[in-house]
């Protein structure tokens, strides 16, 4: 996978290493934990996620404040952070409109990207991901002494070269992954970052609450949850993908948070994906921009200028001045003729998850 790695800075100062790799329909990947931009690529347990991606989409992914090659030990690691460095990356990648993919931890940043930016953000996919951490969930005593148990097995044994203390969160991770699989991800955990800062993520981690934001999600989204996620409960995703209007939800067969290449729930993800997003975007009517694109799958779903200016957060005038364009490029003279049109080349119709 050749890729391009860049830098640029939060608002706080704090420097964010991201690669742009791939072609085709831009799509940012919202910050995951124990990446390193230099190593995924080379990672069983990351390159063939990274492959199918990029073979799909112009992929931009980078690592989060504290992790890989992004600035180490910031001062503020927090929700508020992590969301501005991915405003950060969306910015300094040049992208205008785009698909938004978050799993675990990071979905809760793409949903909190996707809520504050509407105009932005085309298709929002979630996978593992939740809307509140297991310090916001009711958590009972025994969960949160779990929790406590993992942040000192962080603190013990993230940095040493015995890897029995993060094969725990291996384990948890994907349990179905192979042992080539488990020992990189033993050995990604000690390049990734280093335990102070580990441990600070982690507790940060807990205090997720994006309930709020999910219920003004405004564009399609996809979730994707599997059954036997020991990482974070089925229940979560279910919970996430009921607060977001209109959003759809794939149960995954099986028990890994990180997806593994050849298991079932593999396909039935990119499946899933591509019915979602279309790889290399919507072909028909190439003279349209991307935004009038939208407004025409929108029109073409059998919405009317209100409720199209809702959804992608314009004023009803912008609107109507777009389907002026978009009626003179695609040659035609009315509403009608238009959707006839753009579900003639594939736009305005829901495609099945299956």
């Amino acid at each position: 996978m050749k890729q391009e790695i860049r830098f640029c800075k939060s608002p706080d100062g704090t420097r964010i290493a991201y690669a742009i790799s791939g072609s085709g329909t831009p799509l940012l990947r919202s910050q995951q934990w124990i990446t390193h931009l230099e190593h995924d690529a080379e990672s069983p347990v990351w390159q063939p996620m990274l492959d199918e991606l990029g073979q799909r989409f112009r992929l931009v992914r980078f690592d989060q404040r504290g992790v890989g090659l992004s600035d180490a030990d910031p001062a503020d690691i927090s929700f508020d952070a992590w969301v501005s460095d991915l405003e950060a990356v969306a910015d300094a990648a040049g992208l205008e409109r785009f698909a938004l993919l978050g799993a675990s931890q990071g979905g809760a940043m793409a949903v909190a990207y996707a809520a504050r930016h509407p105009q932005r953000v085309s298709h929002l996919v979630l996978l593992g991901a939740y809307a509140r951490g297991w310090n916001r969930r009711g958590a009972s005593a025994e969960v949160l002494d779990r929790a406590a148990a993992l942040e000192r097995l962080i603190e013990v044994g993230w940095g040493t070269q015995e890897a029995m203390f993060r094969q725990v969160f291996t384990s948890g991770f994907m349990p179905g992954a192979s042992l080539e699989q488990q020992q990189s991800f033993n050995d990604m955990m000690r390049l990734s970052a280093p335990a102070r800062t580990a441990v600070r993520i982690f507790r940060a981690f807990g205090d997720i609450d994006v309930e709020e934001e999910a219920r003004r999600v405004a564009c399609p989204c996809l979730v994707a949850h599997a059954r036997g996620d020991l990482r974070v409960p089925f229940d979560e995703g279910r919970h996430l993908a009921a607060l977001i209007p209109g959003a759809r939800f794939l149960p995954l067969e099986g028990p890994n948070h990180i997806l593994v290449e050849r298991e079932p729930a593999w396909a039935a993800f990119f499946g899933a994906m591509d019915a979602f997003i279309p790889p290399g975007g919507l072909a028909g009517f190439p003279q349209l921009t991307t935004r009038e694109r939208d407004v025409l799958d929108l029109i073409a779903r059998g919405l009317d200028n209100a409720q199209v200016a809702a959804r992608l957060a314009l004023a009803e005038k912008t609107v109507r001045n777009h389907i002026t364009r978009i009626f003179d490029k695609i040659s035609v003279e009315n509403r009608s003729q238009a959707i006839v049109a753009a579900r003639k080349a594939g736009l305005g119709v829901e495609k099945p998850v299956r």
